[in-house]
């Protein structure tokens, strides 16, 4: 578990502060006075040789002679010492520490070396280079920030210091309070995976919020950004753009995946909300804490000024947010309680005279029609009525912020009366916003929000069910196009491989000559009214830049002249190039078909990558694509289509007809699972790729390789989401009955509640070594969505009834090396072998996965478990530090 430890660091009963000093302007003064000053009531002790007594407190010269052992170590010592206190504190038995001290580099080998010292005892170390640590509910201010925040449930990780003050100053002035704050300053052990993977447990936070520069190990932070977001609300503002990993890209997949764009698919998918600046961070973060996202967001707004209203509208609009339609019957209502000159649409214009009754009864008539899924409610100041009485109006309507299950947010103009005002509508629950254009752009959070926790619930299988593949097909072209020293495909050997995964192509026919071209011509001019001829060529990528590609010929003569004509052509532009030959197939002709692109690059942060959009020859200059993650699977691809404009041209318009949208899924899908399969693709390009109702063909296709990575097989491990591992199940006997056992999935939740009512409260107690009365839907979350790279659960299922019969987990920590078991079988079915086939299956996935040793904690009156353990081969000791409970360990090296 990437949290092991972390405790000691973000709940410590003693800190110890090395570089704790009196000196005026200096960071150990400032750390120490803000430890002491802020009230933390562990022990403190201030560590320097140069010192009796630091602020009235003892000071110990060096870490042998303190009184105890510290939970915490807070370092501020020059950079060359940092690893000498590094190694005598993990030799204590301390094991967090938040190292201030800047200048430990891999250049001058320091921040090796303090690794080092930390490794052998996992040691876990916030910084180097960090503002510090600030838990506000224990009142500990481990650092240099220029105040102290006040508690909260909200918290906050920040790659920058600078930031992190900005925003602690910026949230004194709001109101908001804290559970944590972390700098994370240059992340040499502790990154802002290990720090979502504490918080996602953290009962004080309610949301996390985070300022990304960087994001390193990407695989660890998607899974450990995955599993906090399925509890809490995950909000990030990612700064900085990595340069493209290639500008003068051999597809052009590769100059249109801007690491950007990436960043936005990678974000989408770990279920993360990003915004663009500070202002929008807890904007957000408030309104997504507040409400449960929402599958669609058409929004009423109610309001006494009709240009505010104009305004909000415009902000929702550029949000791609949603207007409401008022029903009929809602006009009507407003009509018999509103004064005659209302606007008689949404939003609802009640006039500036508006009394706390009228906003009243206009709240209930548009929170009552079924096409609102949220209502805004806005007042600006007149001389004709109370902002503070119409507030009152709103939070007496109002229930937790919401009016029956829809949210309520507000925005009260101007100065003079909104201190007073918010604190109404806060004291009520209600979201309340600065501006017209604050408070539309909240709403769309909840949108956004429930678009990236539709894809975070997506767990593509590792072998799509329903997408043709022909493996071996594919890996003999690669392993040709290898034995050549080649990285790039000629056009039939790519389009052969994308036709091998479902992909339609049309015929080609490969010529070595002109007059083979011709020839070519002849037989598919008797089925085609035209046909095309393509430059064969191992050196030139683009084709159509030196006029490779002749278009629309209606005779063979013509396809032997037009063949030579594309070889001078050559000749001229490329004197160098080969010419291997010449590709003549039909010309497809799709009435009102759309032209697509569809390819695969490497990100270098983020691994490969789906790129879907506008194709044809102005690709860039149209610059409709969109980018995701794969795996994909009907539902991702489908979303992917969606976020382009060409999505909704294909969706049909005027005489036009749909395109065929599941042929268009089944292309992605069989790109992703070429992904997936073969780790040597670098990039890929199907452009244009035709559709239309009657389906869709690739007319081109370019593919780059590795080629000495071909032989690796899949999945991909490159990939930054690990697809569901469906090779993982398998179907036995045991007492009479038969099981199916393979990976949980998400919608396993529906199966516990009856799981856990047939098992025995012993039994419980057993499992999670205290008594257990009930389980939150929270931890159930917990319990069924993992994300498959560090965790793993089994499940047993009856084949007869579908109904859970047990369950097996793994949790590896940071290296992977060791991992934690444990197991549970339903009470009536214990005794028949059940268990004893769950761990087994458990063992030899952690074999398979490479991980060294396994191990379970077990209380020592759980006889059951010891006998099995001790049958499998377990050894078993007694705890070091628990009495009554037992540790089971099984070397698998």
């Amino acid at each position: 578990m990437t949290i092991r430890n972390l405790e000691y660091a973000f709940a410590p009963k003693s800190v110890a502060v090395f570089g704790a000093s009196v000196r005026d302007g200096s960071v150990g003064r400032v750390v120490f006075d803000n430890i002491v000053c802020g009230g933390y009531e562990g022990e403190i002790w201030p560590v320097n040789p140069k010192y009796t007594e630091v602020a009235g407190r003892r000071c110990y010269p060096k870490v042998a002679d303190l009184p105890g052992i510290p939970d915490l170590g807070v370092i501020v010592t020059p950079p060359e010492t940092v690893p000498g206190i590094v190694r005598e504190l993990a030799d204590m038995g301390t094991r967090a520490g938040v190292v201030i001290t800047a200048g430990l580099t891999r250049e001058n080998g320091l921040r090796q070396a303090m690794l080092d010292a930390a490794k052998p005892t996992l040691f876990r170390i916030i910084g180097p280079n960090t503002l510090g640590l600030m838990i506000p509910p224990v009142k500990l201010n481990a650092g240099f920030a220029h105040m102290a925040a006040r508690p909260g449930n909200i918290a906050l990780l920040s790659q920058s210091g600078a930031i992190a003050t900005s925003l602690i100053d910026w949230a004194a002035q709001n109101n908001v309070g804290f559970s944590q704050i972390v700098s994370l300053g240059d992340m040499a052990d502790v990154d802002v995976g290990d720090c979502l993977d504490m918080l996602a447990g953290d009962a004080h936070t309610r949301a996390i919020v985070m300022y990304l520069e960087t994001i390193p190990e990407p695989r660890k932070f998607i899974s450990a950004a995955r599993a906090a977001a399925r509890i809490k609300p995950v909000i990030a503002i990612k700064s900085g753009r990595h340069e493209q990993s290639a500008k003068a890209a051999a597809t052009h997949t590769g100059a249109l995946s801007g690491a950007d764009r990436v960043v936005d698919a990678a974000l989408l998918r770990a279920g993360i909300l990003r915004v663009k600046d500070l202002a929008e961070l807890f904007d957000a973060a408030e309104t997504t804490a507040r409400f449960a996202p929402l599958e669609r967001a058409r929004v009423g707004i109610v309001t006494n000024g009709g240009g505010a209203g104009v305004l909000a509208v415009d902000q929702l609009i550029d949000c791609n947010g949603e207007l409401a339609e008022l029903s009929p019957e809602t006009i009507a209502r407003l009509e018999v309680v509103l004064p005659a000159t209302w606007s008689h649409a949404n939003p609802v214009d009640i006039i500036g005279d508006a009394s706390p009754e009228r906003y009243r009864v206009a709240i209930e008539a548009v929170a009552g029609d079924t096409g609102t899924d949220v209502v805004l409610v806005m007042n600006c100041p007149t001389g004709l009525g109370s902002p503070l009485a119409a507030a009152s109006a709103v939070a007496k309507l109002t229930h937790e912020g919401k009016i029956g299950r829809k949210p309520v947010l507000t925005c009260w103009l101007g100065e003079h009366t909104a201190r007073a005002v918010r604190l109404i509508l806060q004291d009520a629950g209600i979201a309340s916003f600065e501006t017209p254009a604050d408070a539309a752009t909240a709403v769309s959070y909840l949108s956004q929000w429930s678009r990236a926790q539709r894809a975070l619930m997506r767990v593509p299988p590792s072998r799509g069910e329903d997408t043709a593949s022909d493996r071996e097909a594919v890996l003999a072209i690669f392993r040709q196009v290898a034995k050549e020293g080649r990285r790039m495909l000629t056009e039939p050997e790519a389009k052969a491989a994308i036709s091998a995964y479902g992909i339609p192509v049309p015929e080609m026919i490969v010529a070595k000559s002109p007059v083979e071209a011709e020839i070519a011509a002849g037989r598919l001019l008797k089925t085609s009214e035209h046909v095309v001829i393509k430059l064969l060529s191992k050196t030139i990528s683009h084709k159509s830049d030196i006029g490779g590609v002749v278009l629309c010929i209606a005779t063979a003569a013509a396809v032997g002249e037009a063949a030579r004509s594309i070889e001078a052509r050559v000749r001229k532009h490329a004197p160098k190039a080969d010419i291997e030959g010449y590709a003549v197939q039909p010309m497809v002709v799709r009435k009102q078909a759309q032209e697509l692109i569809l390819g695969m690059n490497r990100d270098p942060i983020f691994g490969p990558t789906i790129m879907f959009g506008a194709g044809g020859v102005a690709v860039e200059v149209m610059g409709d694509t969109t980018i995701a993650l794969p795996p994909l699977d009907d539902v991702l691809a489908g979303d992917l289509i969606d976020q382009t404009r060409i999505g909704r041209l294909l969706a049909g318009f005027r005489d036009r007809k749909a395109a065929d949208r599941g042929a268009i899924i089944a292309v992605l899908n069989g790109l992703s699972q070429l992904i997936v399969d073969f780790p040597c693709l670098v990039s890929m390009d199907i452009n244009p790729l035709l559709a239309n109702t009657d389906g869709v063909i690739a007319l081109d296709a370019r593919i780059e390789i590795e080629p000495e990575r071909v032989e690796e097989p899949g999945p991909n491990p490159a990939l930054a989401i690990r697809p569901y591992p469906s090779g993982w199940t398998r179907d036995f006997a045991a007492g009479g009955a038969r099981y199916h056992i393979r990976p949980i999935k998400p919608a396993d939740i529906a199966l516990y509640p009856e799981f856990f009512a047939r098992i025995s409260p012993d039994d419980l107690r057993l499992r999670f070594l205290s008594p257990r009365k009930s389980f939150s839907d929270q931890m159930l979350k917990r319990l069924t969505q993992l994300d498959y790279d560090r965790d793993m659960a089994f499940v047993a299922l009856e084949a007869s009834t579908g109904a859970l019969a047990g369950v097996s987990r793994l949790s590896c920590d940071p290296d992977h090396t060791v991992a934690e078991y444990a197991l549970l079988v339903r009470t009536d079915l214990q005794g028949h072998g059940l268990g004893w086939e769950l761990l087994r299956q458990i063992v030899d996935y952690a074999k398979a996965d490479g991980i060294g040793r396994i191990e379970g904690i077990m209380l020592s009156e759980n006889s059951k478990m010891l006998t099995m353990c001790r049958e499998f081969g377990f050894k078993v000791t007694h705890h070091p530090s628990e009495p009554g409970l037992l540790e089971a360990r099984l070397d698998l090296r």
